[in-house]
């Protein structure tokens, strides 16, 4: 009985540990971003950026040349924009943030750097975003009879 107990303790203090992830479908993404305040006319070059950067998961992480991390859909740099543990950084937000699902400061962060940098700052966007005409159609393809986007 007692290794029942211990057993179901533990499972329940491994869960309680996890972060809630999740992973967007272009049109689910489109709509959260454009409910999060962002700009219409720049809401398929974020959703190209991201679906390069992250392939729409909030959990993503890649480990980069200059010894930091990139997190989350955004792919923000644990190098310069946050710290692991506590708040700090360019967009003073503790690093583990950025791999759950609640997306608030993720994006506050992610229209910091595209304000100072440009979607530039992502290679994924240079790289599959940029000159190509797939970005300004991502909004209409996904809410084609709705004029309030």
């Amino acid at each position: 009985m007692q290794g029942s107990v211990l057993i179901v303790v533990g499972i329940f203090l491994i869960a309680s540990d996890v972060h809630e992830c999740k992973v967007y479908t272009k049109c689910g993404l489109a709509h959260e971003l454009l409910m999060m305040g962002f700009d219409k006319s720049y809401v398929g070059n974020w959703v190209c950026m991201i679906e390069s950067e992250s392939g729409r998961d909030t959990s993503k992480q890649v480990n980069k040349a200059n010894g930091g991390r990139a997190l989350g859909l955004f792919q923000i740099n644990s190098k310069e924009y946050c710290t692991f543990g506590r708040p700090g950084g360019k967009c003073n937000a503790k690093c583990e943030d950025f791999l759950d699902e609640e997306l608030t400061k993720d994006a506050a962060c992610a229209k910091k750097i595209q304000s100072d940098l440009g979607f530039r700052y992502w290679q994924g966007w240079t790289r599959s975003c940029y000159g190509r005409s797939y970005p300004s159609t991502i909004v209409s393809q996904c809410f084609p009879n709705q004029l309030h986007y």
